[in-house]
């Protein structure tokens, strides 16, 4: 079973959305959740224990769980992400370049028939969702024009 449909309607019903599910080496299942409220330690403990209890039942193979927030460079993944973060400032990369650059950073400025329209420095630029390689929260450093990394 994909893991994925396996995680996801679980969360769901404790009022979580999985924004990433990495399975990294020797065993290791990182699953990254988030709420509208945001996540706290006391968040990331509840998941941890009901994976853990769901992933025994199914037969998961795995050495090591850790469940945590996406933090405040959070990953934009699906279209929902994009409409949820509008007016945040964002960092987009692309497949292939469009015109002339394949990185872009400013603000989401709304979704459309799968085209992102973002503001970069003042200029309204269209994105088709499909080129789009990855996507990330980009905020600023408070006091500061220097983004996040």
């Amino acid at each position: 079973m994909d893991l994925q449909t396996l995680i996801e309607p679980t969360l769901a019903g404790m009022g979580y959305e999985l924004v990433t599910l990495d399975k990294a080496g020797r065993g290791l299942l990182r699953v990254f959740i988030d709420s509208p409220n945001g996540v706290n330690l006391d968040d990331c403990v509840r998941v941890s224990n009901q994976l853990t209890r769901l992933l025994m039942v199914e037969n998961v193979d795995y050495d090591r769980l850790e469940v945590s927030s996406p933090g405040t460079d959070r990953p934009l993944a699906k279209e929902a992400d994009f409409v949820r973060f509008n007016g945040e400032r964002a960092l987009v990369k692309l497949h292939a370049p469009l015109d002339g650059r394949k990185r872009f950073t400013g603000l989401i400025r709304g979704l459309q028939d799968g085209v992102l329209q973002m503001d970069v420095e003042g200029v309204l630029v269209a994105i088709p969702l499909i080129e789009v390689d990855s996507a990330h929260l980009a905020p600023l450093l408070e006091g500061s024009t220097r983004r996040v990394r």
